[in-house]
């Protein structure tokens, strides 16, 4: 074979590779199994406000279902343990820090305080005696358990008690939500009780997690679905546009 057809052919198996090089990448990353995607999205680090958008995977492609909404986040973000790969740059998520955890996460069970919702996603109906436990180093630590079955010894010291409206004054957060699957492994003094729930006020930031307005929360859990593997990212979004297509992430 000629040299010239030898380098032309190498050309284009060169330009062939690079085209599908994303396509492959893609396949290899955790989450690639999932089919839809809630992106959360702040201006910056220290950020307390952001937009949430949602996402459902088509012919391998993202397609933005609704539209954006707002979102309140904890006193800042930082890197968090989920899914993806340890990052350069930015704080790293320790447990009392206040800030909510970036990277990407699968989304885990719903609850509230109602025995039923409208979701198709696994629920837990709180109870007064539900705790998600906060103490690092206990073995329970970043799960949520109910001290009728633990024991009260178990749960000593944790301070998320899930039913807010019972232990705290009436406080609705918890009468929705789900779990955002943060460090799942319970890594002592990673960061730990990272959920989506009702916020207070649209400008009141969390203490680390990912806070909205109900009729956003109705919408979110009425769309996801079990099957379709759904997941969270969060990140700023100067991170957001560095690691896009690394990532697989929908366009902005």
């Amino acid at each position: 074979m000629p040299r010239s057809m030898i380098q032309r052919a190498a050309f284009l198996a060169a330009g062939l590779l690079a085209t599908l090089a994303p396509a492959i990448a893609a396949t290899r990353l955790p989450w690639a199994n999932a089919r839809q995607m809630v992106v959360v999205t702040v201006p910056g680090w220290d950020s307390t406000q952001g937009q949430l958008r949602t996402y459902e995977q088509h012919d391998g492609h993202w397609r933005e279902i609704g539209t954006a909404a707002a979102v309140v986040i904890g006193k800042g973000a930082a890197w968090g343990v989920g899914l993806n790969e340890q990052q350069p740059g930015g704080p790293t998520k320790h447990e009392g820090d206040g800030r909510s955890p970036t990277g990407v996460f699968r989304i885990g069970q719903a609850f509230g305080y109602a025995g039923t919702a409208a979701t198709a996603m696994p629920y837990r109906a709180l109870s007064a005696t539900d705790y998600c436990v906060d103490v690092s180093g206990s073995p329970l630590y970043n799960r949520i358990v109910d001290a009728r079955q633990v024991g009260e010894k178990a749960v000593a010291g944790a301070t998320e008690a899930m039913r807010r409206d019972i232990h705290n004054n009436g406080d609705h957060a918890y009468r929705l939500g789900f779990v955002i699957e943060h460090n799942p492994d319970g890594r002592i003094g990673a960061g730990s009780c990272i959920f989506a729930h009702l916020w207070k006020t649209p400008s009141s930031p969390t203490v680390g997690c990912t806070a909205m307005a109900d009729g956003t929360m109705d919408r979110l859990l009425s769309w996801l679905k079990p099957e379709d593997n759904p997941v969270i990212v969060l990140l700023p979004e100067a991170e957001y546009t560095r690691l896009r297509m690394a990532w697989s992430l929908p366009a902005p």
